[in-house]
């Protein structure tokens, strides 16, 4: 008995000193990683609050801890294996971060720091920790607005496309329209797709919540991804029926009404139809037998 004591004894003293040391560690690189990005993520919360656009930003970190906790248990069983290569993707990381603070892209600093932890769980984790933990730092990439250059380029085809639908389905509804644009000529008045008009706020939102959706009510990977593709067009057709709402109450009721609180209320008003679809798309793939596995 007191062989078998001592025995525990000498194989618990290791793993205490290896956790005492992984706790600072951590608690090292954490200070100098907040040191490093405190103004990036200052402007990236900035941005969240004061943009409505990337406003789901809020919700990501938290979704993405949460995927650290509900694996904690196979985290904890994973083989830790360190890898010198890990060095390698935290300095691109650093390079990323140089490019982005020095050629004033946001977008460039942000990325960075999910590239910098990539690393550093190769360098103290491994390959198997990473794979392990691949899909909570991708997911962390979804907080990150996108390059105002990509941006544009996506918006005002939306606008174009939004403005399309809606001048070719309100002439349904006995409302006369001349299309210049983005721009829809009513009787009453015209009716601009501004970017807010877009579409590409209720998009990116949808695309967010339909992953979180997705992760928590199905566990086909191939489902998965269909429902986050399946938001895209949802989330384009729900704001073309929003735009013919506002044209339709700008012929037949008062156009200040119709662009002021209706405006304002159908956007919310549709984003939950948007939901709604979602779910529907969810509950008609279920009726197909499902493939993948788990992430």
């Amino acid at each position: 008995m007191a062989q078998e004591i001592q025995t525990q004894a000498i194989r618990k003293t290791p793993w205490s000193l290896q956790n005492a040391h992984f706790v600072w560690g951590s608690v090292l690189i954490g200070a100098l990683m907040a040191a490093i990005y405190c103004h990036v993520l200052a402007k990236l919360v900035t941005d969240w609050w004061q943009i409505p656009d990337f406003s789901h930003g809020f919700l990501v970190p938290i979704f993405a801890a949460y995927l650290v906790w509900v694996k904690r248990k196979t985290l904890l069983d994973t083989k830790i294996a360190p890898t010198w290569s890990g060095i390698a993707v935290v300095a691109l990381g650093l390079l990323v971060l140089l490019l982005g603070v020095y050629g004033a892209e946001l977008f460039l600093s942000r990325v960075s720091l999910v590239i910098l932890l990539a690393g550093l769980v190769l360098c103290f984790g491994g390959w198997q920790l990473l794979k392990e933990l691949r899909f909570a730092l991708l997911v962390l990439l979804l907080a990150i607005p996108i390059p105002a250059i990509v941006f544009n380029e996506i918006t005002f085809p939306l606008q174009i496309l939004a403005s399309k639908l809606a001048s070719a389905l309100l002439p349904l509804f006995n409302v006369p329209v001349l299309r210049e644009g983005n721009v829809i000529e009513l009787p009453a008045m015209k009716l601009e797709v501004a970017e807010a008009c877009s579409g590409i706020r209720s998009l990116m939102s949808l695309f967010t919540l339909s992953i979180f959706y997705g992760y928590f009510l199905e566990k086909s990977n191939l489902r998965r991804m269909v429902l986050a593709l399946a938001s895209i067009p949802i989330a384009i057709a729900a704001n073309a029926v929003r735009i013919i709402g506002t044209g339709l109450c700008v012929q037949y009721w008062d156009p200040d009404k119709a662009l002021g609180f209706f405006h304002e209320f159908s956007g919310w008003v549709m984003f939950l139809v948007s939901l709604g679809c979602l779910l529907v798309v969810h509950r008609a793939m279920q009726l197909l037998p499902a493939k993948g596995r788990q992430a």
